[in-house]
């Protein structure tokens, strides 16, 4: 099976790349075509520093999804069966500050390869989504069916491709799967995102920047899903959804900000004169909550469930990868 991936180089790209190459669950003969344009967030090197650039079964190509003429060359020569779209831009302070590369990336080039792969009726594509496109919940979770309520334009642009997916289907019968998944944590995260961020400062004795408010003293609510379970249900859902279908993909671990602030300071064992109380960004959403009962009803199991236990391995992880992530905060 040839797969094209778009944006392997960045945190779930690379990791899901490194699963479907390392991982004896992934029961597929498999060649991997991975187009990124390495933007900051995709500077780490991961495939390389995961040593997955001298395999045989991968191939990288840099070029923009944006531009349409490298996308319509590299699926023209390159003949894939199934395509996963990562590539996307995901920092929401990024995009409250210029939304216009969060435009491109997100809207133009997920329309680009939808068209694209339409044109060279390929099989499959997988369209990578968030559950940020719901906006936030104060009781109970949405479900796929749920309508979309997006806060940040971050939200709002992968919003807009994911009904523009489901439009190519059915306008088309354009064979898309989408999946929305919860806050993923994991090795190779860029660390600008609150756990990497976090990490990185309290190794360098750093306090670290947590949203507060008199009335919401680091309350908010994220749900946290490992990128290694992400990758699972991602390849889980290609091979086992049905297209023109929305898959949650949900971590089952709710927890505040202030928790999570918690568990890694006494991780580090310093205490809460290390948080630095910063004001929230506009539009913050309260709490973040997606019901999967979709996708447990195909069969899909958790590995990672404590998320204590992946904190921790987290922690341990940059510890150990300093060489990895030093050179991004430059």
């Amino acid at each position: 099976m040839k797969i094209l991936v778009t944006g392997g180089c960045g945190f779930i790209g690379s990791n899901f790349i490194n699963y479907l190459l390392t991982d004896s669950e992934v029961n597929q003969d498999i060649n991997i075509i991975n187009i990124d344009k390495q933007t900051y967030a995709g500077q780490g090197k991961n495939i390389e520093h995961l040593g997955l650039d001298k395999d045989p079964r991968y191939k990288f190509i840099k070029g923009d999804i944006c531009d349409r003429s490298f996308i319509k060359r590299v699926f023209s020569e390159e003949r894939p069966e199934i395509v996963f779209s990562f590539a996307a831009e995901s920092h929401v302070d990024r995009s409250i500050k210029d939304s216009n590369d969060f435009i491109m990336s997100n809207v133009v080039g997920a329309v680009n390869i939808f068209d694209i792969a339409r044109e060279n009726q390929i099989k499959k594509v997988i369209q990578i989504s968030t559950d940020e496109v719901f906006g936030s919940i104060r009781q109970g979770s949405f479900s796929e069916a749920d309508s979309l309520n997006s806060s940040s334009p971050y939200s709002a642009s992968k919003a807009s491709a994911d009904i523009l997916a489901l439009s190519y289907f059915k306008t088309h019968g354009f064979p898309v799967i989408i999946t929305r998944s919860a806050n993923n944590y994991g090795p190779y995260q860029f660390p600008e995102k609150l756990l990497p961020f976090f990490i990185t400062n309290l190794i360098d004795g750093k306090k670290v920047p947590l949203m507060w408010s008199p009335e919401n003293p680091g309350l908010n609510v994220r749900d946290w899903l490992h990128v290694r379970d992400n990758c699972r249900a991602i390849w889980f859902v290609s091979q086992n959804g049905v297209p023109g279908e929305v898959y949650n993909i949900p971590g089952e671990n709710e927890k505040t900000n202030i928790d999570i602030t918690r568990m890694l300071l006494a991780y580090f064992n310093f205490g809460e004169e290390m948080i630095e109380k910063v004001a929230h960004r506009k539009a913050h959403d309260f709490r973040y909550s997606i019901r999967g009962d979709k996708l447990k009803e195909l069969g899909f199991k958790y590995e990672h469930r404590d998320l204590k236990q992946g904190l921790e391995a987290l922690c341990e992880w940059y510890k150990r990868n300093q060489d990895w992530w030093r050179p991004l905060l430059k």
